[in-house]
């Protein structure tokens, strides 16, 4: 490389490593959800609907006369194979009077009109209608059915001078009011929009059917004239991989292995059997990416490398089994063996113990977390580490282990039953949960876990009458701050919208007063957000600097103390920390910024300390330490102590939000909750709790869902662990498959019993555990 080049590489740093020895080409397949819109599919990121599309171009079954269409034809995210009229999204939506005015007894004034938007706008739109004379205090079914439908769907934009009625001692000008209707103003917003919140707010007020025109295909016409083996590119996309497996099966007898129809065929059933092997066969190809777990993502995208054909190479993955039941993990293992046997090094960040028994090398680290821990404890045959008595694998590796079971489970008092509930592969399921207990929702991979949980929370969010989905993963930045951004622009206004679970009807509602869901969305999508500003600590502990003598001295208030504020922020790299280094050719990299060193603050605000630490110091601590260093500050304390509670002790106060894991933002989300006063009646809704987390703080996280339990609140849990499923008062079990082959429950009762009757894959996995032969 030219010496300007190498100058620019060479600001990133080098690797803390003193050398590396034998490193053939690494392919590292990690946990994240990066880089998936909501046109992306199972297809497009196995590569299979390009091999599909490809099929029916150039040999599908054409209608007599009709012209050879290319492969872009056969896709609905391109302009030659979209359909014209629902540009692909396969669903067209409307604006009806009762879908943007759920409550007709209200008037105007009081919020007839639910699809308006809050704040100033709604209220002009209130007073635009006020000034051209209607009455905007009359219920709105009192109105005459020609105003109504005028203020619902008219084209006509009339502007009016409005004067703001007189307010508690504000004086406004008057303005010139443009009206819009309420259906143009609800669909050109929803179509325009760059805000998810918004955009999700509005598709509330819509009625979504199938396109007229493609029938919810997505394609054009043309594109769905042509057929093969008997099926078009749209039904069989929606088939499961294991059923369109078995279509292009049957297909593969009636074409010559060399000719264009069996080499594609070929390689589409490769692709396909890598799929299923790796448990997914329950997957269709035109699944959106963002309903799938990080573990599903996971194994697709190493689905894609493994049909590549490459050996001599090592494969980094981090907790392949994550969101895969036990029934699955077996055919986990024979795939990640058959690279192995094909040539390559196979390299894992794995809890799951299954796994870890059937490795031909085992590197425990420890013997603790964080400061706690770093040290090699073993590194040898897995049978070695028996002989190692500070590793904390050591003992769940003994093959005289079995998790603890309940003993005693708590005696359900009142349930929560749903009736009729309908997503996904759930069809009319009806289920019950127990209230006052812990609950945990097992089933095989697909069997339809978190739809079931989406129902329920769903139901609960009406029932409270809260919003849709919670903003947890915009965001949380310091409460002085100027100049963040307030998160990323959704560039997904056009595409399609997940349609909302059903159920019929759902009884004990009025039980649950409050509903916290803990899922593994990011606590944040920039380096700005982290452990120390999502939980709040830091609030405290900035309150704290500026009560010093040094910051009272200079008159400092807390937010000097924030990266995010220009007066006490780094102004090289804005409170970053790093600077980025644009290259033309390369991608670009980060390094430290040159001025504060990576503290993010300006030199004056280190100079104010706190028993010898500075604000930045601070941030440095990882939890564990920052408990004593911070000993004084109570509400601080509050935080930090919750935080290790959940095992997350070793986690660096200042980590970037980006930088963790999806468990790890999850038990995040969980300490915050846990500072909080416990309310009885609160349903605390979790998915998979424990992903990331060694058996150890596995039982430390139980004893906390207990303890919850015990404070009068319910726990749901989504889980494939068999520690946290026999730890439960009750199980409901799904499946018996995945995809179509579930849906059902299998069973539902106490671990005993449900390991007794062995009724599933989760029972006679469970009955398995609890036998002295394991």
């Amino acid at each position: 490389m030219a010496p300007y080049a190498r100058r620019l590489i060479q600001q990133a740093g080098v690797p803390r490593v003193a050398s590396v020895t034998g490193l053939p080409p690494a392919v590292a397949l990690q946990q994240q959800r990066g880089g998936v819109g909501s046109r992306s599919s199972v297809g497009t990121l196995t590569t299979l609907s390009n091999t599909l599309r490809m099929l029916f171009s150039r040999v599908g079954d054409y209608p007599d006369g009709a012209e050879r269409l290319d492969s872009d034809a056969f896709s609905a995210n391109t302009p030659a194979g979209a359909c014209p009229h629902c540009h692909g999204v396969g669903q067209v939506y409307a604006v009806s009077e009762s879908s943007v005015v759920p409550d007709p007894s209200l008037s105007i004034r009081d919020g007839a009109v639910a699809a308006w938007p809050g704040a100033w706008l709604g209220k002009n739109f209130r007073d635009i209608l006020r000034v051209l004379g209607y009455d905007v205090d009359r219920p709105w079914r009192e109105l005459d059915r020609a105003d109504r439908d005028w203020i619902l769907f008219t084209d006509e934009h009339p502007v009016v001078t409005v004067n703001f009625e007189r307010e508690a001692g504000r004086i406004q000008r008057p303005y010139q009011g443009r009206w819009t209707g309420v259906r143009e103003y609800v669909l050109t917003t929803f179509a325009t929009t760059r805000s998810a919140p918004i955009r999700r707010r509005l598709r509330g007020y819509l009625d979504a059917s199938p396109c007229p025109v493609c029938g919810g295909r997505r394609l054009r016409p043309e594109a769905l004239a042509v057929t093969f083996a008997g099926h078009d590119i749209a039904s069989l996309t929606a088939l499961p991989v294991e059923r369109l497996t078995a279509v292009l099966e049957e297909a593969v007898g009636a074409h010559d292995p060399d000719s264009a129809a069996g080499t594609l065929l070929g390689e589409l059933l490769g692709r396909t059997a890598l799929v299923v092997d790796l448990g997914l066969g329950y997957l269709a190809l035109d699944r959106a990416l963002p309903t799938l777990s990080s573990g599903e993502l996971q194994r697709l995208r190493l689905a894609t490398q493994l049909r590549s054909g490459l050996f001599g190479v090592v494969y980094v993955l981090d907790e392949p089994s994550a969101g895969l039941h036990p029934a699955d993990t077996e055919a986990l293992q024979e795939v990640l063996l058959g690279l192995r046997d094909a040539g390559n090094t196979v390299l894992l960040v794995e809890h799951d113990l299954d796994l870890v028994r059937q490795a031909d090398w085992l590197v425990d680290v420890g013997p603790g977390a964080g400061s706690g821990g770093g040290l090699v404890l073993h590194s040898g045959p897995v049978d070695g580490l028996a002989a190692v008595e500070a590793s904390a694998t050591r003992p769940y590796l003994d093959p005289a282990y079995r998790p603890v079971v309940n003993a005693s489970p708590r005696a359900p008092q009142e349930w929560l039953r749903l009736e009729g509930v309908s997503a996904h592969n759930l069809h009319d399921l009806d289920v019950a949960l127990p209230l006052g207990t812990l609950t945990v929702v097992t089933g095989v991979s697909g069997a339809g876990k978190t739809s079931l949980v989406r129902v329920l929370t769903g139901a609960v969010r009406d029932h409270l009458g809260l919003p849709d989905e919670p903003e947890e993963d915009g965001e949380e930045p310091d409460e002085d701050t100027e100049d963040t951004t307030a998160g990323e622009a959704d560039d997904t206004a056009a595409d399609d919208v997940e349609p909302r679970p059903e159920v019929r009807r759902a009884y004990g509602l009025e039980q649950v007063t409050r509903l916290v869901v803990v899922d593994q969305r990011p606590i944040g999508r920039t380096p700005r957000s982290n452990l120390a500003t999502y939980t709040g600590l830091f609030d405290a502990v900035r309150s704290a600097y500026a009560r010093t003598p040094e910051a009272k001295a200079r008159r400092w208030s807390a937010s000097r103390f924030s990266f995010n504020v220009a007066a006490g922020r780094c102004p090289t790299c804005k409170g970053e920390g790093f600077v980025a280094v644009r290259m033309l050719f390369l991608p670009g990299s980060y390094s430290r910024c040159p001025t504060c060193h990576g503290s993010r603050y300006a030199a004056e605000t280190l100079e104010v300390t706190r028993g010898g630490l500075s604000i930045a110091d601070v941030l440095d601590l990882d939890v564990d330490q920052a408990v004593e260093a911070l000993a004084d500050i109570p509400a601080a304390v509050r935080g930090l102590t919750a935080l290790r509670d959940v095992g997350l002790g070793y986690l660096r106060l200042g980590q970037p939000a980006t930088e963790l894991s999806g468990g790890e933002a999850q038990r995040i989300k969980l300490a915050t909750e846990l500072q909080r006063s416990r309310l009885a009646g609160t349903l605390y809704v979790l998915d998979e709790p424990t992903t990331g987390l060694h058996p150890a703080d596995t039982e430390r996280l139980l004893r906390l869902l207990q303890g919850l339990v015990d404070g009068g609140s319910t726990v749901v849990v989504v889980e494939h662990d068999a520690a946290v499923a026999l730890a439960a008062d009750w199980l409901v079990d799904l499946g018996p498959g995945g995809g179509d082959a579930g849906g059902r429950v299998v069973d539902a009762g106490t671990p005993v019993e449900v390991a007794r009757r062995a009724l599933g894959p989760t029972g006679s996995h469970l009955a398995r555990r609890l036998s002295p032969t394991g």
